[in-house]
């Protein structure tokens, strides 16, 4: 069943509220029990990569959150996409490698995909380059 505009704009909205507030369990409560999730990234790091179940959601967040230097995040999102059940986020973050101390910046673009009011897709697309070198695993 195709799932509505508005529909897609209300569970991406709570996506964002739920990201920007680092609410783990929230983000993933949003989810299907099934998902389609890609990072692409370097294999040094241990948050990148596919997903394919709900409770996976969580520790990726767990995972990833505590290698960025606290304090030292800005996330700009330039503009939310929403047609029938995609919904594409386009942003610009800079964050700072807690290991090295290494600032990147990325734009980013995410494409999350919404059925029966939960999200089933989320494939994010950033420059890969730049944020393996902050972290040495370019």
């Amino acid at each position: 069943m195709a799932t509505d505009t508005q529909t897609t704009r209300t569970v991406s909205e709570k996506f964002v509220e739920r990201l920007g507030a680092q609410d783990p369990e929230g983000i993933q409560e949003l989810f299907a029990e099934e998902i389609d999730w890609h990072v692409p990234g370097s294999d040094a790091l241990p948050w990148t990569g596919r997903r394919t179940r709900r409770e996976e959601v969580a520790p990726y967040f767990t995972t990833m959150w505590p290698h960025f230097a606290p304090g030292m995040s800005q996330v700009v999102l330039e503009r939310v996409i929403v047609e029938g059940g995609d919904a594409v986020l386009l942003a610009v973050w800079t964050h700072t490698a807690a290991a090295t101390g290494k600032e990147f910046t990325t734009p980013a673009a995410m494409h999350l995909v919404v059925e029966d009011g939960r999200i089933v897709r989320m494939h994010l697309y950033e420059d890969t380059l730049s944020v393996g070198q902050a972290f040495n695993a370019g």
